[in-house]
C-alpha cells in the first residue's frame, strides 16, 4: 500500500508538507501543491481515513439504519438525511435491516465496532431489546419514523394517528360504510398507530371497519390483501392501506379482477411515494414529509455530535401528515 512516506520522497518536500496539501490546502504554495497532487495521482495514494479519524477522536461517517430501501418513503428520508450531511462535511452510509430483527442487532454491532459518528435509526424491534448492546458503546443515536421520550432519544416522526384518522374521515365523507385496513405487521408502532387513527373515527361512525394484516408491507402482499377482499362478503366499498406498497398492490389485484376502481372500491394509500400518483390510478394517500424526516434526524444527530462542553437537550419532533385526494376515492357517493 502507497503511504504518505512515498507520497513525499516522489515529490521531494515533508510528509508534513503532503499533510498540508490532503488536508489544508491553503497553506501550500501552488507550485508545490501542484507538484505533491502530480506524486498522489501518479503512485494512486489513498489517505488512511480511518487513521485520521482515530487521531481526530470524531468520524466524518453517519449511519442511517431503515426498514426496507426497497420502500421508496425511506430512500427520500435517505436523501434528506444525505443532503444535511453533505452541507456539514459529513457522509452517510444506509443499511437496510429488512425488517428483521437479527440483521438489525448486526448492523449495530458492525456500526458499534466502525466507531461511527452516530445512528439514524429506523427500528424493527420496538421493545429496545436490540438497543440494549449498543446503547454500551455510547454513540449517540436518533430515531427516525417513531416517536420516543425525549429522556430515552431524540426523536423525528409522523403523527400516525392523525394520519389514519384523515383516511378513514376522507372515506367516511364520500359515504363509505364498508371500509377495510389492510394493516402490516403489528409489531412495528407506525402500523399500531394509523389503526387507532382509522378506529378513533370509525368507532363513532355508523361504518364498519374489517381489518386485514399481512406480514410484509410490500405489493405482493397488497396483491394477496386483494384476493382476500375480493373473498369477503359484504365485500367493503372502500380500503384504506397502512402504506403505498401495499395500496399499490391491491389496485393491480383489483385491475386484474375487473373490479373497477374508484366506482367499486376506493383505495387510499399512505407515504404518497412518487409512484403513488403515477399509478394506472393515481393513489389518494397520507403524505409523509419524507425528506423533511431526513433532514430533521440529521440535524439533531448532528447537534448532539457536534464539540462543545454543554449538552444538547434531546428533542422530539412530529411532523403533522396530509391527505393528498387523487383519482382512486370518488369525491361523491351513495348507497
Amino acid at each position: 500500500m502507497v503511504g504518505i512516506k512515498d507520497v513525499a520522497r516522489r515529490a521531494g518536500v515533508s510528509i508534513g508538507t503532503v499533510s498540508n496539501v490532503v488536508n489544508r490546502p491553503h497553506m501550500v504554495s501552488a507550485s508545490t501543491r501542484a507538484r505533491v497532487l502530480s506524486a498522489i495521482q501518479e503512485l494512486g495514494y489513498v489517505r488512511d481515513e480511518s487513521a485520521r479519524q482515530l487521531r481526530a477522536g470524531r468520524s466524518r461517517i453517519m449511519a442511517l439504519l431503515v426498514l426496507d430501501l426497497g420502500n421508496p418513503f425511506f430512500v427520500d428520508i435517505a436523501r434528506g438525511a444525505e443532503e444535511t450531511a453533505q452541507d456539514e462535511g459529513l457522509h452517510v452510509i444506509t443499511c437496510d435491516s429488512g425488517h428483521q430483527a437479527d440483521r438489525e442487532v448486526s448492523y449495530l454491532s458492525m456500526l458499534a465496532e466502525q466507531r461511527v459518528r452516530g445512528v439514524l435509526l429506523s427500528p424493527v424491534d420496538t421493545s429496545g431489546a436490540a438497543l440494549e448492546t449498543f446503547r454500551r458503546s455510547e454513540i449517540p443515536y436518533v430515531f427516525v419514523d417513531r416517536r420516543v421520550p425525549a429522556d430515552e432519544a431524540s426523536s423525528v416522526s409522523v403523527d400516525d394517528v392523525t394520519g389514519g384518522a384523515l383516511a378513514a374521515r376522507h372515506l367516511v365523507e364520500t359515504g363509505h360504510t364498508e371500509v377495510a385496513f389492510v394493516n402490516g405487521p403489528s409489531i412495528l408502532a407506525q402500523c399500531r398507530d394509523r389503526e387507532a387513527g382509522v378506529r378513533s373515527v370509525l368507532d363513532a361512525s355508523s361504518a364498519r371497519l374489517s381489518v386485514l394484516e399481512t406480514s410484509e408491507l410490500d405489493v405482493a402482499s397488497g396483491r394477496d390483501a386483494a384476493s382476500r377482499l375480493l373473498g369477503m362478503s359484504p365485500r367493503p366499498t372502500a380500503v384504506f392501506c397502512a402504506n403505498d406498497l401495499l395500496a399499490l398492490g391491491v389496485l393491480q389485484g383489483m385491475v386484474a379482477a375487473g373490479v373497477r376502481v374508484p366506482d367499486e372500491l376506493a383505495i387510499v394509500g399512505y407515504d404518497d411515494i412518487e409512484f403513488a400518483g403515477a399509478a394506472a390510478v393515481p393513489l389518494t394517500s397520507v403524505r409523509q414529509p419524507a425528506r423533511r424526516l431526513g433532514r430533521a434526524a440529521a440535524e439533531l444527530l448532528i447537534a448532539e455530535t457536534a464539540d462543545g462542553d454543554e449538552p444538547v437537550e434531546r428533542q422530539t419532533v412530529v411532523f403533522e401528515p396530509e391527505l393528498v385526494v387523487r383519482a382512486s376515492t370518488s369525491l361523491t357517493r351513495s348507497h
